[in-house]
């Protein structure tokens, strides 16, 4: 099979790009990695990335976390992104 020139992949990168129009959508998006550990895309410019057990314990503590951001989010210690 030929390698496609310079001017093939050029075409198909503009072709895609106007198909996906970038990686940023807003949405989240979860992978698994090789080593097990599950990733989550979306929330900045890296990736967030437990293990199972690691994922579980922060969702079991979810109410936690929730009353602890409002509490700072009052306190006016949190970096708020303005809209």
């Amino acid at each position: 099979m030929a390698e496609p020139s310079y001017e093939e992949l050029k075409a198909r990168l503009q072709e895609l790009e106007k198909q996906g129009g970038g990686r940023r959508t807003g949405q989240l998006d979860f992978r698994v990695g090789e080593k097990g550990g599950v990733s989550v895309y979306g929330l900045g410019r890296f990736p967030v990335t437990l293990y199972y057990e690691q994922w579980t314990r922060l969702l079991d503590a979810s109410t936690q976390l929730r009353d602890f951001l409002e509490e700072n989010k009052a306190a006016g210690k949190l970096k708020l992104k303005e809209k």
